[in-house]
């Protein structure tokens, strides 16, 4: 069912937020889950390439 999916856009809103009440934060799966993606590591040196970059191109055009 199309329905059931958990990437589907048609998954269900949680609206029972009075069962949350006593422990309002992350689930702790969230807190828990292994960061297996390394986006902190990609994103610095896109930084650094990205400023290396700018700082060439203000020599070459100034």
């Amino acid at each position: 069912m199309e329905e059931n999916k958990p990437n589907s856009s048609k998954t269900e809103m949680e609206t029972d937020y009075s069962a949350h009440e006593e422990n309002p934060g992350p689930p702790k799966a969230a807190i828990e889950e292994k960061d297996d993606k390394k986006v902190g590591f990609t994103i610095h040196w896109a930084i650094i390439v990205a400023i290396i970059a700018l700082v060439i191109a203000y020599f070459f055009f100034m």
